[in-house]
């Protein structure tokens, strides 16, 4: 069983596919931790993020053993970085096998990301496009960036969040859109438990 998690940044989609894998024991992929990890290699290596035969090379070649344990990869700095390299066709090209295989593992698997229902496993048993409004996802990626120590201001992060949410949703390659199958979760006036048993509850609809 696939369950594909779509949606824009911090709207929650990550969680609730965590903890989604941790009900059903399937494996889970925060498929957007490759992009962070890619953009990641290339900031280490003092590569310009607009490289992207760069970028290319570093998707090819990624290890990825250590993504759920680089804690640099969830900051503010990494998501906009990775924004940029996620924007390349090959460098989503490279990645798109590992994410497939990653999908059909036994007894199942749930990916969240931003093409996953679309592109990567178009054929998943459940599709979720998780959303909320972009101040609300501004203060919760505020208030996570907090409680990580860094320093963030409110408004920066909403003015970040609207510019990925245009160039994920107008990029020509793989756009972030929900899949016509897919049912949308609007989180905005959610909290974490309440959204999770919204998504069960999809989740168990779709595959009764």
């Amino acid at each position: 069983m696939i369950i594909a998690i779509d949606g824009p940044a911090a709207s929650g989609k990550g969680t609730l596919g965590k903890r989604l894998a941790e009900h059903y024991g399937f494996a889970h992929l925060d498929t957007g931790l490759l992009y962070r990890a890619v953009a990641g290699v290339l900031i280490d290596g003092d590569v310009p993020l607009t490289d992207q035969d760069a970028a290319t090379a570093v998707a090819q070649n990624l290890d990825v053993s250590h993504l759920d344990n680089d804690s640099r990869l969830r900051g503010a700095a990494m998501g906009e970085a990775a924004s940029v390299v996620s924007a390349y066709q090959p460098v989503r090209d490279a990645l798109l096998a590992f994410q497939r295989q990653f999908s059909v593992q036994e007894p199942g698997a749930v990916l969240d990301g931003r093409d996953i229902g679309t592109v990567v496993c178009p054929d998943a048993n459940v599709k979720l496009f998780i959303t909320a409004a972009p101040e609300e996802r501004a203060r919760r990626r505020h208030l996570e960036l907090l409680r990580r120590g860094e320093q963030a201001e409110y408004e920066t992060i909403l003015a970040d969040i609207r510019r990925r949410d245009e160039r994920d949703m107008s990029r020509s390659t793989a756009p972030l859109k929900a899949a016509a199958d897919a049912v949308t979760l609007d989180t905005t006036d959610l909290d974490p438990d309440a959204a999770f048993q919204a998504a069960l509850a999809i989740v168990e609809a779709k595959h009764s």
